[in-house]
């Protein structure tokens, strides 16, 4: 994990997104533990316990579970549970305003299309 921090919410927070992050990109799997608690607070330079709040967090949402003396995986469905959840946020809240400035621009679906990365491209190619 990545030992920056910003001020702009809880460093417990920013270790759940992080995880989270990880676990929508594909680098923690269904079943993969979760590094350990000291080895995150050892290499982001915080306390134990502000790594175990973020971790806490994960096992209250269904994330992630705890196996006593094992350490923390990650729960079958997290990923389908996340996206989810990330879909309907970003429509709720982040939609709103993009849609809002590509009427504003004028822009069209094909100007979207044409300026999307190239992975983009690709995966919409694919569907």
């Amino acid at each position: 994990m990545d030992p920056e921090w910003n001020d702009s919410q809880p460093i417990y927070r920013q270790v759940r997104d992080r995880v989270v992050a990880m676990i929508l990109d594909g680098l923690l799997k269904e079943g993969d533990p979760l590094p350990s608690v000291r080895t995150v607070a050892a290499d982001s330079r915080v306390n134990p316990l502000t790594v175990l709040k973020g971790y806490q967090q994960l096992v209250d949402e269904h994330l992630v579970e705890s196996r006593r003396g094992r350490g923390m995986f990650i729960n079958e469905g997290a990923r389908d549970l996340l996206l989810k959840g990330e879909r309907e946020r970003f429509l709720a809240e982040e939609w709103p305003r993009v849609h809002a400035l590509i009427q504003r621009l004028g822009l069209s679906p094909k100007e979207l299309l044409d300026a999307a990365p190239p992975e983009s491209k690709a995966a919409e190619e694919e569907r």
